[in-house]
């Protein structure tokens, strides 16, 4: 047992020893440029899409994103700024979609008079959107498009 910190000691030192190149440019990824072992200042935050516009989904039970910014405000388990206009009676005052009736039940799916403690904080499944360009190209094709282009060779088909 006593010989482990020594082994750790030799085996660090056999790593240094193989000379890797820590000076190798870092692979691009979401911050390209410099090297693994430069420290590179992050790259400004981008700003929030602030449009107010429903976006479609890309699938069933999909959570809707966040159509505006939300920078400050407070959703922990002193407040929520969400259900200022979200809840049922904030939505009536504000004409902000009201939240789904599921945040209200429990998980026996028994109605509440409250929003559920396990749908108060709404950012673990609602985000905002950035306005930026994406890092990777997407594909993404929703089943509406891959059914319509289903349809669409079927008809030419003979």
């Amino acid at each position: 047992m006593r010989s482990l910190p020594l082994l750790l000691v030799f085996l660090a030192s056999l790593a240094q020893a193989a000379d890797y190149p820590l000076d190798a440019p870092a692979p691009d990824g979401r911050r390209p440029g410099g090297t693994i072992s430069q420290e590179l200042p992050a790259p400004p935050l981008a700003n929030d899409e602030n449009k107010d516009l429903k976006r479609e989904r890309n699938y069933p039970e999909q959570p809707p994103t966040i159509p505006h910014a939300i920078r400050g405000y407070q959703v922990d388990a002193n407040g929520n700024k969400c259900l200022t206009c979200h809840s049922r009676a904030g939505s009536a005052r504000t004409q902000a979609p009201m939240i789904s009736i599921t945040h209200y039940m429990d998980r026996d799916g028994q109605a509440l008079a409250a929003v559920a403690p396990r749908r108060y904080f709404c950012v673990q499944c609602h985000v905002p959107q950035k306005e930026v360009q994406p890092l990777v190209k997407n594909g993404f094709r929703t089943i509406d498009q891959v059914l319509q282009e289903e349809v669409q060779q079927a008809g030419q088909q003979p």
